[in-house]
This record gives C-alpha cells, sequence and structure tokens, in this order.
C-alpha cells in the first residue's frame, strides 16, 4: 500500500493519542507472570503488541480480549512450555522481552520477520548466561532466531553494556523477579535510552516487583518478590502523538493532541521541548497538548535517551531555517532499519541537504520542500514521518509500503486526514 499525499496544507483540528506501546508490553509481560489476574485498560491493538499477548499465551498466561481492555490470569511465574517457534514478528521488544521470560521453563525459539532476523540480541543472550540460562543465537550470529532453554534462572550479577539497546536491561529486569536468588544487573557503559528503563522499572513496581535504581550504574531486583495481578490502565503514547504535534509545527497550523499525561515518564515526551527549540508555541493543558505553527529555525540536538523521535526531529529539521545537528543517537542504527541512514536517504528528496554522520545528522533546511516520491524500508516510524514532511511539501508525494504504519499505530492514517483538507492524504494499493 502507498499513500498519495498533497501537501502545502495547514492541519488544524483534534486527535487522541494512541495508547503507549511501550507500556502495554510491559504490562502484559508483568500481567502474564504475575500471580493471580489482572485487568489492562485502553491498551494499545497493534501488530507489535499483538505479537506480545501472543507470545504470553503461548507461556500459558490466559488472555481475553475485550473492547478497551483484558483479562489476564497469570502464571505466578510457573510457565508451560511453548508447543510451537514464537513468531515475534516485526517487534524487537517482543524478541528481546519474551527471550528473558523465555529463561523461566522449559525450551522455547523465538523467531520474527526477515528484518527482526537481522536485530541483534547477542548480548541479551550472554547476559542471561551469567544469571545461568542457556540461551543462544541459533544460526550463531548473534540475531533471532534464538533458543533458550529455561528453569535455569540462577541469579546473581549480569553485566552488561549499557548503549546498545535498552531493551536488553529491561528484558534482564522484567524476568528478574523470579529468579533463584536476587539479581543485579551492572551496566559496562552509560545507559542510553534511559527513560525506557524508567518506565520499565515504574511497570515492576506498579505489580509488585521491588526494584533498586543505583544511579542508572546498576538495578538490583529482589526474588521471591514476583508480579501481583491489578487492575492497569496504559497511558496514551507520546511517540506516535509526536508526529500529529510536529506536523502543526511543519505546516504553520494548530493540533491539539489529547489523552496525554503531562507527567509521563515516556522519554518522548521531550518532544514538547524539541518543538519549543525549533520555534513552535507548545501549551499544555490538563490532558492535552497544544502546538501552534510559526517559523522554525535549526538547533543542535541530543537525541540520547529518545531515538524513536529521530524520524520525526528529522522531519521538522528539513524545514527548519539554518542547520540542524542531531548528535549522538548512534544506536538508532538498530531498529526496524538504520535509522540514521534511512533518514539522510529519504528526507533528502524532499529538498534539504543530510550529512550522514556516524551518530547522527546534519541537516540544512530547504527553503521550500519539494514533492518526492520516498520508501519507508519497513520502517513503521518513517512512514509516519515520511508522510507529515510530505504535508509540508509542495505538489505531490508518495511514501511507498506506508502499510508498516500499522506496526505500532493502526488507523494512523485516517487520524492524520482528518487533520487537512479533505484529499490531501489518499491510501492506494
Amino acid at each position: 500500500m502507498k499513500a498519495v499525499i498533497r501537501g502545502t496544507v495547514q492541519a488544524r483540528g483534534s486527535a487522541p493519542a494512541p495508547p503507549s506501546k511501550s507500556y502495554t508490553h510491559r504490562a502484559f509481560v508483568a500481567a502474564g507472570l504475575a500471580e493471580g489476574s489482572s485487568v489492562v485498560r485502553s491498551y494499545l491493538v497493534a501488530e507489535d503488541t499483538e505479537a506480545t499477548i501472543e507470545g504470553m499465551r503461548s507461556f500459558g498466561a490466559g488472555i481475553e480480549e475485550f473492547e478497551g481492555f483484558a483479562r489476564v490470569q497469570g502464571t505466578g511465574g510457573k510457565l508451560t512450555t511453548p508447543v510451537r517457534a514464537i513468531d515475534c514478528r516485526n517487534s524487537g521488544t517482543t524478541l528481546r522481552l519474551l527471550t528473558g521470560v523465555a529463561s523461566l521453563d522449559g525450551v522455547a525459539v523465538l523467531t520474527g520477520d526477515a528484518s527482526l532476523r537481522r536485530r541483534p540480541v547477542q548480548p541479551l543472550l550472554d547476559a542471561l548466561h551469567m544469571l545461568g540460562v542457556r540461551a543462544e543465537s541459533i544460526p550463531a550470529n548473534g540475531c533471532p532466531p534464538v533458543r533458550v532453554r529455561g528453569s535455569t534462572l540462577r541469579g546473581g550479577v549480569a553485566r552488561i553494556r549499557g548503549d546498545v539497546s535498552s531493551q536488553f536491561i529491561s528484558s534482564l529486569l522484567m524476568v528478574a523477579p523470579y529468579a533463584e536468588s536476587d539479581v543485579e544487573v551492572v551496566l559496562t557503559s552509560p545507559l542510553k535510552s534511559r527513560p525506557y528503563v524508567d518506565l520499565t522499572v515504574d511497570v515492576m513496581r506498579s505489580f509488585g516487583a521491588e526494584v533498586e535504581n543505583h544511579d542508572y550504574r546498576a538495578f538490583r531486583v529482589t526474588s521471591g518478590k514476583g508480579y501481583r495481578g491489578r487492575s492497569y490502565t496504559v497511558e496514551g503514547d507520546y511517540s506516535s502523538a509526536s508526529y500529529f504535534l510536529a506536523l502543526a509545527a511543519l505546516t504553520g497550523g494548530e493540533v491539539t493532541v489529547e489523552n496525554l499525561n503531562p507527567g509521563s515518564k515516556q522519554g518522548d515526551r521531550a518532544i514538547l521541548d524539541i518543538l519549543r527549540s525549533f520555534g513552535a508555541v507548545v501549551e499544555s493543558g490538563k490532558g492535552q497538548i497544544i502546538v501552534r505553527g510559526d517559523t522554525l529555525r535549526g538547533v543542535e540536538l541530543d537525541l540520547g535517551d529518545t531515538p524513536d523521535l529521530l524520524p520525526t526531529v528529522t522531519a521538522l529539521a528539513v524545514k527548519a531555517r539554518g542547520t540542524t545537528v542531531i548528535k549522538n543517537v548512534e544506536h538508532a542504527r538498530y531498529k526496524e532499519s538504520d535509522r540514521i541512514s534511512t533518514c539522510a536517504r529519504e528526507f533528502a528528496k524532499f529538498g534539504a541537504g543530510i550529512e550522514e554522520r556516524s551518530d547522527g545528522l546534519v541537516i540544512k533546511g530547504a527553503t521550500e520542500l519539494r514533492g518526492a516520491e520516498v520508501h519507508t524500508h519497513g520502517d513503521h516510524r518513517l512512514a509516519m514521518a515520511l508522510s507529515i514532511a510530505a504535508l509540508a511539501a509542495r505538489g505531490r508525494s508518495v511514501v511507498h509500503d506506508a502499510q508498516c504504519a500499522s506496526v505500532s499505530f493502526p488507523g494512523f492514517f485516517e487520524v492524520l486526514a482528518g487533520l487537512v483538507p479533505e484529499g490531501s492524504v489518499l491510501l492506494e494499493e
């Protein structure tokens, strides 16, 4: 499917933020491991999160889905052995979190689509080995599929780099309450994407686990203090909301996004300060954010803790006057695509000057963006960010393989079309 977009519009209106993908993944893992039953409300229904839900069902969690909520009968950490390989689809979060879960019982194989099978997982396997778990990459290339032989999570100390993927740390932490002894996760390099670990710890504590954070150099989790079933409501997603907020800034319009927690632990809440730094007007109200566009100017940004914002920030930068420098985001190369490279290649087609660096981008904004044919490289965040840039460009643009946006935001294009003049966004086979 492709999105055909006619630009030079002003975005106006309001839209609800979809539920947080990151919180949804973690809530279902915790509820599935918990003693007793849970109700998870207002969770994200998307390809990535359904992969996690199906994976937890494979481990024996009873999950019934209804309109707007799910009932989860937890396993108490006593899993069943999956009868077949767990298909994590395109979801790196699913693969990494469930690799940790798999250490609790039997033998499990986890795999996914062609893109996922290129994403590194070896540091997590090595760390699990330090805790007594036999886990291996089946092709021995450090990437999925992986085989985990469970019932061996002894506990102890696991050492792991903090600058490759925060999901590795989150995986170790989430399963640690069920180890035979306390688990200490020691970081051997500074932690990047820190807010995602904060979010993990937040969910763990909400479900009753005991976690100590020693200045982000080490984390200690008490064994025997497993999760307890509870009622849990998933908050709105700043990552997905960022596209609509940026759209207002790009087009000189005004957009209100609802269902956002102003005090959220989500790292991508940083989009509010980023928009202000570019020159947009941002107002926060009770549960909503309003952005008004103005002339954008280039800035220097460190996205070390917010790599998922790279495509959104790139979209803003190509329209900003002057030069924008994006740095400290080399870990974005290990996402659904090498986002530094794919952002440089695709956004340059709109007419901006883009220099790729090892840890980011240098972008010289274009006086006027021009319509272009661009490709998503199977990356949902590129699909959404390229689409908002196209709405700020003169003429017709085509975003190929736009359907991958459904990985994290089913209905994105319908919501987008509701914020711009009729006929500006069309989907074609």
